[in-house]
């Protein structure tokens, strides 16, 4: 089988090689499409000095809250 799709792929080269990244313009001028680049898609402005106290804070509180969590409730009946 792998060589059926090996042989395929040699044998029309322009087929395999042609991709389809096309956009149209009622597509980009939509108020849905956002501009592109770096941290242009994130909801958050990870530039800002306070970010860095969010986040750490974020994934302390997401990781050590169910930790903290089952060592209270086997400590809770004793």
């Amino acid at each position: 089988m792998i060589s059926r799709v090996a042989f395929r792929a040699t044998a029309n080269p322009a087929f395999v090689a042609r991709r389809g990244f096309q956009s149209t313009r009622p597509q980009l001028s939509s108020p849905y499409h956002y501009p592109e680049g770096p941290r242009s898609n994130l909801p958050f402005d990870p530039l800002k000095k306070s970010f860095v106290f969010k986040f750490w804070g974020y994934a302390a509180t997401g990781f050590g809250l169910p930790f903290g969590l089952a060592v209270w409730q086997t400590k809770k009946n004793q």
